[in-house]
């Protein structure tokens, strides 16, 4: 008969453990109804062990949102290649399993959760828009974006925050069509401003040049087709 041994984590394992397990229940339930019991409970440890880690369930959260954030920075990095309509519905995919995965996690991390108003909160998903932000007009392959594609990309951003936050509350629409509806967003946007700017024009035509007819950007143009007919 052998006896099992715990193993001693060191001070940094024993962190991302921490964190590890205190994102596990803010994905599930939000942060206001976890206690430090129950992450302690979880993780196998003591209470009294928890705050020699993190002085309060504030910092821990705040770790666990970091963790989040990195992660959903991520679902933004696409390889550069083949048509941008595809591009986008693969972010937008990716986006939609953080989403589905982390529901109350990702609501607490673009709403605040108990840290409302804490600046490094805000900082977290000021990065995310950000990263967000840098990855889309790489894909555009422009490095310093005019005034009315800026608005177009960060007012996209938020419309792709916003859907996600709704969609949460009851999931009545598929999934799938948001996703797509997304994509469809993004073009729409870049159409209406290119009326009214020639830079919005140009960009707009390298964007659909090489759109396969089977391509998101390709099905919205027919959809608009179909309802003026």
């Amino acid at each position: 008969m052998t006896t099992g041994v715990r193993r001693r984590m060191g001070v940094e394992e024993r962190r991302q453990q921490l964190i590890g397990v205190a994102l596990e229940l803010f994905s599930r339930r939000s942060p206001d109804e976890v206690s430090i019991d129950e992450i302690a409970s979880a993780a196998g440890i003591s209470r009294p062990l928890v705050y020699h880690y993190f002085p309060g369930k504030l910092s821990l959260y705040e770790a666990a949102l970091k963790r989040a954030s990195e992660d959903l920075a991520a679902r933004f990095s696409e390889p550069h290649e083949g048509p941008l309509g595809a591009r986008l519905l693969r972010v937008m995919r990716r986006y939609f399993d953080f989403v589905d995965e982390h529901g109350p996690g990702f609501a607490a991390l673009m709403r605040g959760g108990p840290a409302v108003g804490s600046s490094a909160t805000n900082a977290l998903i000021d990065s995310v828009r950000q990263v967000a932000y840098e990855q889309i007009l790489a894909h555009l392959e422009i490095t310093e974006a005019p005034a009315r594609l800026e608005l177009v990309v960060r007012s996209w951003i938020s419309l792709a925050e916003s859907t996600a936050l709704i969609w949460l509350d009851g999931r009545r629409i598929p999934r799938g069509e948001l996703e797509v509806q997304l994509v469809h967003d993004f073009a729409a946007l870049t159409a209406v401003s290119a009326a009214y700017d020639e830079e919005m024009t140009a960009l707009v035509k390298r964007m659909v040049q090489d759109e396969p007819a089977e391509g998101p950007f390709a099905d919205l143009a027919a959809r608009l087709i179909a309802l003026a007919g």
